[in-house]
């Protein structure tokens, strides 16, 4: 096949799966994770019902592939997060951000918590843990964070923290959570 067509076929086949995940995401947002069905997404995508099962088997794959959207897409929010000027502002940013979008996506759904026990989520969470690693290590090698505690146990912490915000039922609690936090990384705490 020429290299133009292979290119036509790659770029309508993420055009349609993003048409799909979209109108997949507008639903769960209108409906919740289990009100969602193929005919619907079928619909609100404007793609054919055979063409949608050419794409994605059942709604738990689309579900799970919008998921994984949804992951890669915060994981690219948090990155970006993380280019502050010095180590420790880089770490808090990150931090903030991670708080925040915990609060923000959390779902009490019993699929929903399916959703995040799978190895998209296991990787996700590898490399969340490994980028406030190397914030925490940067940041303390500049005595801007403790250095009593390996960086990584720090990070696990952090991040176990942070996930509480998500349930949490105001921005000022969050808020007194991520001061916890931060509080308990600061380098006077250090025994």
């Amino acid at each position: 096949m020429p290299k133009l067509w292979d290119e036509t076929i790659d770029a309508h086949r993420r055009v349609v799966r993003e048409a799909v995940l979209d109108a997949a995401a507008a639903l769960v947002g209108e409906h919740g994770l289990t009100g969602v069905t193929m005919s619907q997404i079928a619909k609100v995508s404007g793609i054919g019902r055979a063409t949608l099962y050419k794409y994605f088997p059942d709604i738990d794959s689309i579900i799970t592939a919008w998921h994984e959207r949804q992951i890669a897409a915060h994981l690219r929010q948090l990155a970006e997060a993380g280019e502050a000027a010095s180590p420790g502002d880089r770490l808090e940013t990150v931090l903030r951000t991670y708080a925040a979008l915990s609060r923000r996506h959390h779902d009490g759904n019993d699929l929903a918590a399916l959703l995040h026990q799978g190895e998209h989520v296991i990787r996700a969470q590898a490399h969340l843990t490994e980028l406030i690693t190397v914030l925490v290590h940067e940041a303390a090698e500049r005595g801007e964070v403790r250095g009593d505690v390996p960086a990584a146990e720090l990070a696990t912490y952090c991040l176990h923290a942070l996930t509480a915000a998500s349930g949490m039922g105001s921005q000022g609690s969050v808020d007194r959570l991520i001061a916890v936090t931060l509080a308990g990384l600061h380098p006077g705490h250090e025994s």
